[in-house]
C-alpha cells in the first residue's frame, strides 16, 4: 500500500555510542524519505563519533572504533542530513523517546538548527506497543511475516520499520493512513522537550517535571527564582531542552516589554 503523505516522510534509525541522550553520540544514521507521489531515497553514513565505542555496544551493532576512524564526523554531516530532512515529518522505531532527541542533540552541537515546530513524528514502536506488545523483529515477523536478519543495522531496521507501518495500517481498520492521526496515535505524554523534562498541563502551559518544582509552571519558576535557569543552562541537562527553556525566557521576556 502507499502512505496517504501531503508532504515527505523520513523514517530514519540510529545506531550509537549508549543511550545517554546528552552524552552519547551517532556512528551511524539510515535515513529512508518517502514521498507524497510514492517516490523513495535512501541514504546511510557511518559517523565518527570522535569517542570511543564501548565494547558492549560493538557487540550489539557490529560498528567498531577501526569502522569509524575514517568516517566524517556528524558536524561535517550535519548539513547534508538537515537538507534531507528538513521539509520532511519523521518516523522511526521508538524514535520520539531516542532518535529524535539524540539527534536534535547531535544538530545543535554542530550548530544546525533543528525543531519539530513545523513536522510532525510517527514512532511505529508505539503503535506495535498499543496494539501487540512486541519489539522490532517481533513486530517485522508478526506484521511481514519476515525475519529481521539484520536487526541493529541501522539501514535494515529502517527500511523494516517501513515495512511495518505500511502493514500496520492494512491490519488495523482503526488506523487512519493519515500523517497527523498516526502522530497522535503514536505519542504518548505531551512534552515541550524531547527528553521529557517539560511537559504541558492541561491549559498548554510549560511544567518542569522533574525535581522540587516538578508540576509547576516554567514561567512561575523563571520569575520566583532568576537563578535556577542559570542552573539549568549550565547542568548537563540536553541542548535542546535548554533551547526551550531559553524560548519560554524570551518569551517572558518580551510579554513585559508589551
Amino acid at each position: 500500500m502507499q502512505l496517504n503523505l501531503t508532504k515527505p516522510l523520513c523514517f530514519f534509525d540510529l545506531e550509537t555510542t549508549g543511550i545517554h541522550i546528552s552524552k552519547d553520540r551517532i556512528v551511524e544514521i539510515s535515513i529512508l524519505k518517502i514521498y507524497p507521489d510514492g517516490k523513495e531515497d535512501s541514504k546511510t553514513w557511518l559517523v565518527n563519533p570522535e569517542m570511543p565505542i564501548p565494547k558492549e555496544v560493538t557487540a550489539i551493532h557490529g560498528i567498531s572504533d577501526a569502522d569509524v576512524a575514517d568516517q566524517p564526523t556528524f558536524k561535517e554531516l550535519a548539513n547534508e542530513i538537515s537538507q534531507m530532512i528538513k521539509d520532511s515529518d519523521l518516523g522511526g522505531f521508538n524514535s520520539n523517546r531516542f532518535d529524535i532527541p539524540l539527534l536534535a542533540e547531535e544538530m545543535l552541537r554542530a550548530e544546525v538548527d533543528f525543531d519539530m515546530k513545523n513536522r510532525i513524528a510517527i514512532d511505529v514502536q508505539t503503535i506495535f506497543h498499543k496494539m501487540e506488545q512486541r519489539t522490532l523483529s517481533a513486530a517485522y515477523k508478526f506484521y511481514c511475516n519476515k525475519n529481521l536478519d539484520e536487526a541493529h543495522s541501522a539501514e535494515a531496521d529502517t527500511s523494516a520499520t517501513y515495512e511495518v507501518l505500511k502493514a500496520q495500517l492494512q491490519k488495523y481498520d482503526s488506523l487512519e493512513n493519515d500523517m497527523k492521526f498516526l502522530s497522535e496515535f503514536s505519542s504518548r505524554k505531551k512534552f515541550a522537550d524531547f527528553a521529557g523534562f517539560l511537559i504541558y498541563n492541561k491549559e498548554g502551559e510549560e511544567c518542569f517535571s522533574f525535581g522540587k518544582h516538578k508540576g509547576k509552571r516554567v514561567v512561575d519558576i523563571m520569575e520566583q527564582e532568576p537563578g535556577y535557569f542559570g542552573w539549568l543552562l549550565n547542568a548537563d541537562f540536553p541542548l535542546y531542552t535548554k533551547k526551550v527553556l531559553t524560548a519560554i525566557k524570551l518569551r517572558q521576556f518580551n510579554n513585559k516589554l508589551l
